[in-house]
């Protein structure tokens, strides 16, 4: 058994370790009470966005035929930080899935947020552009404008885009895929809610394009507030495991320590009983 003095150091570090783990725990926990907030208005915006978006979509379907792309992009949304578990890996798993069921077909082109994510994609070809991450919500705005610009040099390339964004989803141990371009796909067979078509003081494509934009604005700021949220649901229990593991090791070296102590006592004990019986036997022959 090591030294009691090694054992306490050890424990000590330790101990500093565990501190650490536990205050980024904390901020990650408020992070995720500050994204709860930002994400339910956020998404407020989105519905509102949508249901404009169906009664437009129901009413002039037509207009829809200007936005048919064919150049796919996914946009990857992982994590700048680490200490999060397999928020990364999970993503790769599923690119691969998709990848298969592509049968042979051109994968499409990779656009990759979060700097833990880019590690694990080294010298990919399928990734056209590799954009830092948002580590807490107040860099979110930059990282959108990153991303909007980025889309806007891939479409410059290769024309219209079908844009996917695959990211992890909130409470939720599973990952969303959604398009975002061309949008407003699914509104297409919906049954209008109204007799007369909504005025319109704009072309309907143009009105279709103004709205997309708006639309693309506002989902990504939700789909990036929603990675964000599970990446720290997903770092808070990957630490809480982390901060029961070290106060496990650390009783576990206290115990030792003490065991050590009891050791060095009962030693401690001996010699002096070994030098009384000492001192006993050459007392006589002195007298």
């Amino acid at each position: 058994m090591p030294g009691r003095r090694k054992l306490e150091e050890h424990r000590r570090s330790i101990g500093e370790i565990r501190d650490i783990m536990n205050s980024m725990k904390l901020l990650a926990h408020m992070e995720t009470r500050k994204l709860d907030h930002l994400l339910g208005t956020q998404h407020a915006v989105v519905s509102s966005i949508e249901t404009v978006a169906a009664d437009f979509v129901s009413a002039y379907p037509e207009a829809t035929s200007a936005m048919q792309a064919a150049q796919e992009v996914y946009l990857v949304i992982g994590s700048e930080r680490g200490f999060c578990g397999d928020f990364n890996e999970t993503l790769l798993r599923q690119l691969e899935r998709i990848q298969q069921d592509k049968q042979g077909k051109d994968f499409p082109i990779l656009v990759t947020a979060g700097q833990k994510l880019h590690t694990s994609l080294p010298d990919d070809p399928r990734v056209a552009a590799r954009l830092d991450g948002a580590g807490v919500a107040e860099e979110v705005a930059a990282v959108l404008t990153r991303v909007v610009d980025t889309l806007a040099a891939l479409q410059t390339q290769y024309g219209a885009l079908t844009l996917y964004a695959l990211y992890h989803a909130v409470d939720d141990d599973t990952l969303a895929t959604q398009q975002l371009l061309p949008p407003f796909q699914d509104y297409l067979d919906r049954p209008s809610r109204f007799s007369l078509p909504p005025v319109l003081n704009l072309k309907p494509t143009d009105f279709l394009i103004e709205l997309s934009d708006h639309y693309l604005f506002a989902a990504l700021h939700e789909i990036f507030y929603a990675s964000l949220m599970a990446e720290n649901q997903q770092r808070v229990q990957h630490l809480e495991g982390a901060v029961k593991h070290l106060d496990e090791e650390s009783d576990e070296l206290r115990r030792q320590s003490n065991a050590r102590r009891q050791e060095e006592i009962i030693e401690e004990i001996e010699v002096i009983l070994l030098s009384a019986a000492s001192l006993a036997e050459t007392l006589p022959k002195r007298r």
